[in-house]
């Protein structure tokens, strides 16, 4: 959504760890690289505990087991990575072209965790099956094969695991350019509770089977020794204390990020905007913060072009109110100003340069009116009306008009580039929306208004260009009276009255 302004800044984060990530051309092959050496740990301890596999018959059958997993791996990984490098060929391919993926690829993309840990798993349990078989072979007990397919098995399960932790975390900057393409919409990735799961599986599942398994063992009636059970607890405290970090990141750096994005938004910066890098409930959140705040920019936006259209006071009681048809009676002070020989004057400026004076004199009118509480209600060409006491109440708005009327006329006068006629008049109008349904406006509408706007044609014709009624200088108070001074008698256009004017002194 545009909303017209700067571009939303994202978030920071800190730390050097919340936000590393490899992206570009160097994501998938460090993503590779990375699970490559997860399993490598993975297989280093599965291969210290095989080293301690005996069947109690004097007869060790180790180093052909060894030798049937060193060849295996010789095999399985650059099978893995080749199988990798293909089922995310397409991630890689616009990500070293350096360009923005489609929805396909983007979808693609948000699978190389769970693609990474498949093939892992994959891997894992066919090495399983063949540790075990070639144990079977090997032992003259054929149970400790089961022994050691089973450990396999459960330290293939381990390591898938953190295989899709540590993906997850690095492949940030990928999701993150796939879901600002493919922004997440209800259909749901590995999302926080499965990951929670996960974690527990990880830290207490795998390893308290494991060592149940070692008790139950058939091969091994005696149980295990010691040495097996304190290694199998220290490789569970720390595959525990990895998973449990991963996914403390997963969760609590996006969290961190949403809570100050949120207060941005209640200090009232709305140009701010969350990486949205996760496929799950948490993008989800990310993705529901940034289309808030972007929808609270353009509701600001709005509401600053409402109020320079109408008026921030007629903004503010409308967003209160509502729109209707209708409005009521109220006491006012009109100031109507208008510049003198305008049609000369544009004649000789030209349109463009016209246009330039008149931003420049209706800044001095605004500015006057609004320091005094009062609302610049139309610009009428080269006219403005004004009104104090409308659609708010003002305490004073006969001596607000009057004290707005001579600032505008002594800042007319320094700036020297127009003449221009003031006219100030006071009492009953009706003041409300008029217009139709689908279009309003607010207005002023009575016998003040009119003379305003008859006294003004008045002013212009006076030296200090300023005229106000009398009812107008008697209604102001006693500090602002003091500044005026009678002037006469006249039958304003339209009347059929006399009015008693008033003058600057």
């Amino acid at each position: 959504m545009t909303t017209g302004g700067p571009e939303p800044q994202p978030v920071p984060r800190d730390g050097v760890w919340a936000s590393w990530a490899p992206s570009g051309r160097a994501a998938v092959p460090a993503i590779v690289l990375l699970v490559i050496v997860a399993n490598l740990v993975g297989v280093a301890t599965v291969v210290l505990l095989l080293i301690g596999v005996e069947d109690g018959s004097g007869s060790s059958g180790r180093s052909t087991v060894l030798w049937a997993v060193a060849a295996y791996l010789v095999v399985a990984f650059p099978a893995g990575t080749v199988a990798g490098f293909r089922r995310q060929a397409v991630t890689n391919r616009w990500l070293m072209a350096g360009r923005d993926p489609t929805s396909a690829e983007a979808g693609q993309a948000l699978r190389l965790p769970v693609d990474t840990a498949l093939i892992a798993g994959s891997i894992w349990l066919l090495g399983a099956v063949l540790v075990g078989t070639t144990s079977a072979l090997a032992f003259p007990d054929p149970l400790v094969g089961l022994r050691t397919g089973i450990a396999t098995l459960l330290g293939g399960m381990a390591t898938a695991g953190v295989t899709y932790l540590l993906v997850a975390r690095a492949a940030r900057t990928v999701t993150a350019i796939a879901l600002a393409a493919h922004p997440p919409a209800g259909k749901l990735a590995l999302g926080v509770r499965p990951r929670l799961l996960l974690t527990w599986g990880l830290t207490s599942g795998v390893p308290m089977l494991g060592v149940v398994l070692l008790f139950l063992d058939p091969s091994n009636p005696g149980g295990p020794g010691e040495g097996a059970v304190v290694f199998l607890v220290v490789v569970a405290l720390l595959v525990g204390a990895l998973a449990t970090l991963l996914t403390a990141r997963a969760v609590g750096q996006p969290l961190r990020d949403l809570r100050q994005a949120v207060q941005h938004v209640g200090k009232g910066d709305y140009d701010v905007r969350v990486v949205v890098d996760d496929a799950g409930e948490i993008g989800l959140l990310q993705e529901g913060v940034n289309t808030m705040a972007a929808g609270l920019a353009e509701r600001e936006r709005l509401r600053d072009l409402f109020g320079r259209h109408v008026g921030s006071t007629v903004a503010a009681r409308a967003l209160d109110t509502g729109v209707s048809l209708g409005g009521e009676e109220r006491t006012v002070a009109a100031l109507f100003v208008d510049i003198a020989g305008s049609t000369s004057l544009v004649k000789r400026t030209g349109p463009a340069d016209m246009v330039g004076l008149l931003n420049r004199f209706f800044e001095i009118v605004v500015d006057a009116i609004e320091v005094d509480g009062g609302l610049v209600n139309k610009f009428e060409g080269d006219a403005a009306l004004c009104v104090f006491g409308a659609p708010t109440d003002h305490p004073d708005p006969a001596g607000a008009a009057l004290r707005a009327a001579r600032r505008i006329g002594d800042a007319v006068r320094e700036a020297g580039e127009v003449d221009v006629g003031i006219g100030v008049a006071c009492g009953r109008v009706w003041a409300g929306q008029v217009g139709a349904a689908s279009r309003l406006e607010y207005t002023v509408i009575g016998d003040p208004v009119n003379e305003a706007a008859r006294l003004t044609e008045l002013a212009k014709e006076r030296p200090g260009r300023i005229m106000a009624s009398e009812p107008t200088v008697q209604a102001a108070a006693p500090e602002e009276r003091e500044h005026w001074v009678r002037d006469g008698e006249v039958e304003l256009r339209g009347r059929g009255e006399r009015t008693v004017t008033w003058v600057r002194r």
